[in-house]
């Protein structure tokens, strides 16, 4: 159902009932898939791609020029994932050259405010809380949870399950399953309430904290942790995720913790 106080250019593919709202913009080359709703006074520009039953409130831009000069106009897109949720004034650049593409996974909350800049990649089951900013190229894999007012530097990466506590400014890299505070940026303990709340075991949790007691509460140097991690632990999926995490780490890891 579109209102005719919306504006859909001809060539936009819309499904039959996706539900566009007064006053929104839907520019050509923009796919927007079943169960969609998108508010009043939300602009989506070209190279969007929106999966299915996604919501978008008032104000979204969606897929934007890059802020990027670097950007010369080439054609690139804006994946949004199905059941995502895109609240107020949350702005979202499509790619440049560098992937092509920005995206946001499935089953996501950005909440009002938030930035997500060019080339960025969310993963599934995200929450971004109000006003997160993501700067170009950084990564953020599934179920991690950013706090609200945090800045996140480019190409930084941040792994699966980690918790990102509200006000952050965060640098460096954040492994996967931690929870990072402070300033600087600093492990504070592995995100043992989200891990249970995710079916994690008990054991599977111990056998990450003691990984991280490795990494970060041995004096170690990230490279002489992981080689004894590799060297006196048992193999684990957990295990071999967060020693490839460190050592593909480009930026470096934050900090581990000091009283």
């Amino acid at each position: 159902m579109n209102q005719p106080l919306a504006y859909i250019h001809p060539q936009a593919k819309i499904a039959r009932n996706v539900v566009i709202e007064p006053f929104s913009v839907i520019h050509a080359n923009v796919i927007i898939e079943e169960g969609t709703w998108i508010g009043p006074n939300v602009t989506i520009f070209e190279g969007a791609r929106i999966g299915k039953n996604v919501k978008i409130y008032p104000g979204a831009s969606i897929s934007s020029v890059p802020q990027d000069l670097k950007y010369k106009g080439e054609e690139t897109e804006t994946y949004i994932g199905d059941n995502t949720v895109i609240r107020e004034y949350v702005t979202i650049s499509r790619g440049t050259d560098d992937k092509f593409e920005t995206v946001v996974g499935k089953n996501c909350l950005l909440m009002a405010y938030v930035h997500v800049a060019h080339d960025c990649v969310i993963g599934n089951n995200c929450i971004l809380a109000n006003s997160v900013q993501l700067a170009g190229h950084v990564t953020v894999e599934d179920h991690a949870i950013i706090g609200g007012s945090s800045a996140i530097h480019q190409f930084v990466k941040l792994g699966a399950h980690v918790m990102v506590s509200g006000g952050s400014l965060v640098r460096k890299d954040v492994p996967p399953y931690t929870k990072a505070a402070r300033e600087p940026l600093t492990y504070c303990g592995i995100n043992s309430i989200g891990l249970r709340r995710r079916g994690f075991s008990s054991e599977k949790i111990n056998e990450i904290q003691e990984i991280y007691r490795y990494v970060f509460l041995r004096g170690l140097n990230n490279s002489k942790a992981v080689d004894l991690v590799e060297l006196e632990l048992s193999p684990s999926r957990e295990r071999d995720e967060i020693i490839n995490f460190i050592r593909n780490s480009d930026r470096g890891v934050m900090k581990g913790y000091t009283y």
